[in-house]
C-alpha cells in the first residue's frame, strides 16, 4: 500500500499544479480554521497557509523551486489584486478627505517609527551596514523592500523574508493588542496595519471591515513611498 501511495505521489509531483491546487488547498482550510475560532487574530490564515506549506515541504522533501514553478501563479496575480484596492479606495474617498488632517501626520510618524526601530535593532545587536541597511525596509510590502534594500546596498532576498515575517507578526499581534490598548477606530486600526505589516496586515484588515481595509490599503501605499524617501534621507545622514 506504501509503494503505490508513494508511486501516486512521484507521478502527482511531476505535474506543477499540484503546487498551485495544494496552496489553494492549504489556504482553504486556513480560512475554516480562521472561521472556526470566531476569527482570531492567532490563526491568521496567511500565517497559516505558510506553516501548512513549510511543514508539507519539509515532510515531502521538496524544493521551494519546485513549490514555486507550479505555484508561481498566485505570485503573478498580486500585481493585479494590489491595483484592485483602488476600488474600495475611490468609494470610501470622502471620508479618506474628511481624514486627511489626521492621516498625514500619522502616516509620516508611522513610516519614520519604521524606520528608527530597524535602525534601532541594528544598534542594539550590533547588526553590520549591509544587514542594517536590508532591515530599514521591513515593514513595506515586499517588492518594494527589495528595491529599497537593493538601492541602498542590502540583501534583496533577505529583506523579502524579513518583509513576509514583519507583516505575518504584525497581522498576528497588532489587531489583540489595539483592543487591549482601546483603540476602537477603525480607520485608526487599519492605519496602523496598513503601515506596520503592509500586504498580510491589509488582508486581515478587510476580514474586519471595508473601512478598516481601506485605510490599510492607504497606509501600505504610503508607507512604501515615504520609507523609500526617508530611509535614503536618514540613511544618507547618518551614515
Amino acid at each position: 500500500m506504501n509503494a503505490e501511495l508513494g508511486q501516486f505521489w512521484v507521478y502527482l509531483e511531476r505535474d506543477p499544479l499540484i503546487w498551485l491546487l495544494l496552496t489553494l488547498a492549504a489556504y482553504a482550510l486556513s480560512q475554516w480554521l480562521h472561521r472556526w475560532a470566531r476569527q482570531s487574530s492567532l490563526l491568521n490564515p496567511v500565517a497559516t497557509s505558510v506553516c501548512l506549506l513549510v511543514f508539507f515541504l519539509s515532510l515531502t522533501g521538496v524544493s521551494y523551486e519546485d513549490y514555486f514553478a507550479g505555484a508561481q501563479f498566485i505570485h503573478v496575480m498580486l500585481g493585479p489584486a494590489v491595483v484592485c484596492l483602488a476600488l474600495p479606495i475611490w468609494q470610501n474617498r470622502r471620508s479618506l478627505r474628511r481624514s486627511l488632517p489626521a492621516l498625514v501626520p500619522a502616516l509620516l510618524a508611522g513610516s519614520l517609527v519604521s524606520v528608527l526601530s530597524a535602525l534601532g535593532l541594528a544598534w542594539l545587536f550590533g547588526f553590520d551596514r549591509t544587514l542594517l541597511l536590508t532591515l530599514v525596509p521591513k515593514s513595506v510590502t515586499a517588492p518594494v523592500a527589495m528595491g529599497i534594500a537593493q538601492d541602498l546596498g542590502g540583501i534583496p532576498e533577505l529583506a523579502a523574508v524579513l518583509c513576509a515575517v514583519t507583516g505575518i507578526f504584525g497581522a498576528v499581534l497588532a489587531l489583540p493588542l489595539m483592543k487591549w490598548l482601546r483603540i476602537r477606530d477603525r480607520r485608526a486600526q487599519g492605519l496602523a496595519l496598513g503601515v506596520t505589516a503592509h500586504g498580510i496586515g491589509t488582508a486581515a484588515a478587510f476580514q474586519q471591515h471595508s473601512v478598516t481595509g481601506v485605510y490599510s490599503s492607504i497606509g501600505m501605499a504610503m508607507n512604501a513611498v515615504l520609507t523609500a524617501v526617508l530611509a535614503g534621507t536618514l540613511l544618507v545622514a547618518w551614515l
